[in-house]
Protein backbone atom coordinates (compact mmCIF):
# COMPACT_ATOMS: atom_id res chain seq x y z
CA UNK A 1 0.00 0.00 0.00
CA UNK A 2 1.35 3.42 -0.92
CA UNK A 3 2.85 5.21 2.30
CA UNK A 4 0.58 8.28 1.62
CA UNK A 5 -1.83 6.45 1.50
CA UNK A 6 -1.42 4.69 4.60
CA UNK A 7 -0.88 7.24 7.06
CA UNK A 8 -3.60 8.91 6.42
CA UNK A 9 -5.78 5.18 7.30
CA UNK A 10 -8.74 5.97 9.78
CA UNK A 11 -8.77 2.78 11.94
CA UNK A 12 -11.08 2.18 14.84
CA UNK A 13 -10.09 -0.45 17.44
CA UNK A 14 -12.71 -2.01 19.57
CA UNK A 15 -11.68 -3.12 23.04
CA UNK A 16 -13.21 -5.66 25.29
CA UNK A 17 -12.46 -4.61 29.23
CA UNK A 18 -12.90 -8.13 30.33
CA UNK A 19 -9.40 -9.71 30.88
CA UNK A 20 -8.25 -5.65 30.23
CA UNK A 21 -4.67 -7.14 31.59
CA UNK A 22 -4.51 -9.29 28.51
CA UNK A 23 -6.78 -6.62 26.06
CA UNK A 24 -4.23 -3.80 26.61
CA UNK A 25 -1.04 -5.54 25.59
CA UNK A 26 -3.03 -6.63 22.22
CA UNK A 27 -4.26 -2.47 21.51
CA UNK A 28 -0.19 -1.79 22.76
CA UNK A 29 0.60 -4.59 19.68
CA UNK A 30 -2.14 -2.84 17.26
CA UNK A 31 -0.71 0.18 17.72
CA UNK A 32 2.40 -0.51 17.34
CA UNK A 33 1.99 -2.08 13.82
CA UNK A 34 -0.27 0.25 13.09
CA UNK A 35 2.80 2.76 13.55
CA UNK A 36 5.49 0.50 12.01
CA UNK A 37 3.68 1.08 8.95
CA UNK A 38 2.92 4.86 8.85
CA UNK A 39 -0.52 5.22 10.61
CA UNK A 40 -0.55 8.41 12.20
CA UNK A 41 -1.81 8.35 16.35
CA UNK A 42 -4.13 10.92 15.49
CA UNK A 43 -6.47 8.96 12.69
CA UNK A 44 -6.45 6.01 15.47
CA UNK A 45 -9.42 5.62 17.51
CA UNK A 46 -10.14 3.18 20.70
CA UNK A 47 -13.21 2.63 22.28
CA UNK A 48 -13.77 0.32 25.06
CA UNK A 49 -16.99 -1.98 25.76
CA UNK A 50 -17.60 -4.12 28.62
CA UNK A 51 -16.43 -7.03 27.41
CA UNK A 52 -16.15 -9.60 23.81
CA UNK A 53 -20.27 -10.16 23.97
CA UNK A 54 -20.67 -6.37 22.96
CA UNK A 55 -17.95 -5.90 20.61
CA UNK A 56 -19.79 -6.40 17.50
CA UNK A 57 -22.31 -3.88 18.14
CA UNK A 58 -19.62 -1.20 19.11
CA UNK A 59 -17.59 -1.88 15.05
CA UNK A 60 -20.75 -2.31 13.88
CA UNK A 61 -21.99 1.74 15.07
CA UNK A 62 -18.04 2.57 14.03
CA UNK A 63 -18.25 0.69 10.80
CA UNK A 64 -21.79 2.39 10.02
CA UNK A 65 -20.51 5.58 10.53
CA UNK A 66 -18.06 5.50 7.57
CA UNK A 67 -15.42 7.13 9.70
CA UNK A 68 -13.18 4.64 9.04
CA UNK A 69 -11.16 2.52 7.23
CA UNK A 70 -10.80 -0.04 8.49
CA UNK A 71 -11.57 -1.49 12.43
CA UNK A 72 -9.11 -3.75 14.67
CA UNK A 73 -11.64 -5.87 17.64
CA UNK A 74 -9.29 -7.05 20.29
CA UNK A 75 -10.54 -8.93 23.24
CA UNK A 76 -10.03 -12.22 24.93
CA UNK A 77 -12.45 -15.19 26.12
CA UNK A 78 -10.66 -17.81 28.36
CA UNK A 79 -12.56 -20.81 29.61
CA UNK A 80 -13.55 -21.31 32.47
CA UNK A 81 -15.65 -23.36 34.65
CA UNK A 82 -18.95 -22.53 33.43
CA UNK A 83 -20.63 -22.15 29.90
CA UNK A 84 -19.74 -18.71 29.62
CA UNK A 85 -16.77 -19.48 26.84
CA UNK A 86 -19.61 -21.23 25.05
CA UNK A 87 -21.68 -18.48 24.82
CA UNK A 88 -19.61 -15.70 24.18
CA UNK A 89 -16.69 -16.78 22.09
CA UNK A 90 -18.87 -18.11 18.66
CA UNK A 91 -21.49 -14.89 19.25
CA UNK A 92 -18.81 -12.58 19.04
CA UNK A 93 -16.70 -14.20 16.08
CA UNK A 94 -19.55 -14.73 14.53
CA UNK A 95 -21.20 -10.81 14.88
CA UNK A 96 -17.59 -9.20 13.49
CA UNK A 97 -18.10 -11.75 10.61
CA UNK A 98 -21.64 -10.18 10.26
CA UNK A 99 -20.52 -6.67 10.69
CA UNK A 100 -17.68 -7.00 8.06
CA UNK A 101 -20.18 -8.64 5.75
CA UNK A 102 -22.96 -6.26 5.94
CA UNK A 103 -20.88 -3.06 5.94
CA UNK A 104 -17.72 -4.26 3.79
CA UNK A 105 -15.07 -1.98 6.22
CA UNK A 106 -12.75 -4.76 6.66
CA UNK A 107 -11.73 -5.86 10.56
CA UNK A 108 -9.17 -7.33 11.95
CA UNK A 109 -9.78 -10.14 14.36
CA UNK A 110 -7.84 -10.22 17.08
CA UNK A 111 -10.36 -11.63 20.18
CA UNK A 112 -8.50 -14.31 21.61
CA UNK A 113 -10.44 -17.64 22.54
CA UNK A 114 -8.17 -19.19 24.76
CA UNK A 115 -8.27 -22.23 27.23
CA UNK A 116 -6.40 -20.79 29.98
CA UNK A 117 -4.37 -17.34 31.19
CA UNK A 118 -1.35 -19.15 29.69
CA UNK A 119 -2.02 -19.16 26.72
CA UNK A 120 -3.59 -15.51 26.46
CA UNK A 121 -0.12 -14.49 27.63
CA UNK A 122 1.19 -16.36 24.92
CA UNK A 123 -0.78 -14.68 22.34
CA UNK A 124 -0.22 -10.89 23.42
CA UNK A 125 3.70 -10.92 24.16
CA UNK A 126 4.83 -7.85 23.17
CA UNK A 127 6.46 -9.01 19.86
CA UNK A 128 5.39 -9.65 16.37
CA UNK A 129 3.58 -13.00 17.79
CA UNK A 130 1.19 -10.67 19.37
CA UNK A 131 -2.59 -11.56 17.87
CA UNK A 132 -3.16 -7.43 18.11
CA UNK A 133 -0.78 -6.81 16.10
CA UNK A 134 -1.48 -9.22 13.67
CA UNK A 135 -5.07 -8.21 13.51
CA UNK A 136 -3.34 -4.65 12.65
CA UNK A 137 -1.65 -6.33 10.15
CA UNK A 138 -4.97 -8.17 8.22
CA UNK A 139 -6.80 -4.23 8.55
CA UNK A 140 -4.16 -3.01 6.56
CA UNK A 141 -3.88 -5.76 3.96
CA UNK A 142 -7.36 -6.04 3.54
CA UNK A 143 -7.88 -1.98 3.13
CA UNK A 144 -4.93 -2.38 0.13
CA UNK A 145 -6.63 -5.82 -1.33
CA UNK A 146 -9.99 -3.82 -1.52
CA UNK A 147 -8.91 -0.75 -2.55
CA UNK A 148 -6.94 -2.43 -5.86
CA UNK A 149 -10.20 -4.64 -6.27
CA UNK A 150 -11.93 -1.55 -6.43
Amino acid sequence: MNPRKVKSLKVGIVCSRFNEFVVNALLDGARRNLAKHGVQETNIEVFWVPGAYEIPVMARLMALSRKYDALVTLGAVIRGDTAHFEYVAGPCAEGIMQVQLETLIPIGFGVLTVENVEQAAARSRPDDTNKGYEAADVAIEMVATMRRWK
